[in-house]
């Protein structure tokens, strides 16, 4: 495992591109943690979560401005999916969280995931575009049973959740979609008195990476397949301690001469119910190696975070000490990250390989 220093890739801020609007309801609890993509006219949008009164969240679109190929701001166009579905809404809660979107060729599509905020606490749920406007809900997502892994995955909550760029070859050698996601095993905020309750299988109890598997020919034949996930096997947990309470992952992995390059958040201090927003909590990002050929291999990871929460931005806001990275984009050749600042603004980074000294 690698320091920060040591590996590949190194992260270095660009810039706050997305603050709350004076007078917009729809964000006067921020705006935050944001997925992004190209309209089929090549120009760059973020879909960010944009949070009103009562932790109401909603996805928004807004064109991303650039100055010299850097990421300055924005120009809003919006709110393309809003908690209208029952599973999206409870009796006291509400919210579309959190959207990634992953853009795969081979379908022609834009698959987001997101977090439905509904009667149950957060799940999983798929949606897919053709232009980032018009999304069409493939519902919660279901899981597989797999008896050898002796879990039931959709008895619990859900969240992180991405898809590869690209096709890989599953453990079982069939050609598949690969998608990320984090089960917490807390039942007890959803049935009190059942506490938590992690599967005797898995290797550490704590919230941390999976990986699933979604046959391609299945999803060509059927999109509703997006939301069927099979094979479910643990990826990684928590190992340092910027990541000693959970782990998530964060953009869509990316193709890197090491294999596939995976940003993911640690996370540290105290949690008091999960389904809450948190005041005692501090959110770093690190980053993986995960192996090109069998991307549930972890060949290499930061012990420290690239980027902690260090400026005013994010340190206070809504959920203070959060840096939560959750899109990469090419921007003529250099590549942007872009994450949510203590769950209130929306920040830009530049991910660069880092230059290998001689020794």
């Amino acid at each position: 495992m690698s320091s920060p220093d040591d590996f590949p890739y190194a992260l270095t801020r660009a810039g706050v591109i997305m603050t709350p609007e004076p007078g917009n309801a729809h964000e006067v609890e921020g705006v935050l943690n944001p997925a992004t993509g190209h309209t089929p006219d090549g120009t760059l949008y973020l879909l960010p979560r944009l949070v009103a009164a009562g932790n109401v969240s909603r996805v928004g679109l807004a064109r991303v401005e650039l100055t010299d190929g850097v990421p300055v701001g924005v120009t809003r166009d919006g709110v393309v999916l809003e908690p209208e579905r029952e599973w999206e809404a409870g009796a006291n809660n509400a919210g579309v969280e959190d959207p990634r979107v992953t853009f795969i060729p081979s379908l022609g599509l834009h698959v987001m995931t997101y977090v439905a905020f509904g009667p149950l606490g957060p799940r999983t749920a798929v949606a897919v575009s053709d232009d980032l406007r018009e999304w069409q809900r493939l519902g919660p997502v279901t899981f597989e049973y797999d008896d050898a892994l002796g879990v039931d995955l959709g008895l619990y909550h859900n969240k992180d959740t991405v898809f590869f760029p690209e096709p890989v070859t599953a453990p079982d050698g069939t050609l598949c979609l690969a998608v990320l996601h984090r089960p917490v095993w807390e039942l007890g905020e959803v049935r009190p008195g059942e506490g938590n309750r992690p599967p005797a299988t898995v290797p550490d109890p704590r919230p941390s990476i999976w990986i699933a598997f979604i046959p391609l020919d299945a999803v060509l034949a059927d999109r509703r397949e997006l939301a069927r996930w099979r094979g479910n096997r643990f990826l990684a947990g928590p190992e340092y301690p910027f990541e000693e309470l959970k782990i998530g992952a964060g953009p869509a992995p990316i193709r890197v001469p090491e294999g596939w390059l995976l940003l993911h958040h640690g996370v540290t201090g105290v949690i008091v119910n999960s389904m809450a927003q948190q005041q005692n909590v501090n959110y770093g990002a690190g980053a993986m190696i995960l192996d090109g050929d069998e991307p549930w291999r972890v060949i290499d990871r930061t012990d420290a975070p690239l980027l902690a929460a260090e400026t005013e931005d994010e340190r206070s806001g809504i959920v203070p000490n959060v840096v939560f990275p959750t899109a990469i984009e090419d921007i003529d050749g250099r590549l942007f990250v872009f994450y949510g600042m203590a769950d209130s603004k929306i920040g830009v980074a530049k991910l660069e390989r880092r230059e290998k000294t001689a020794s």
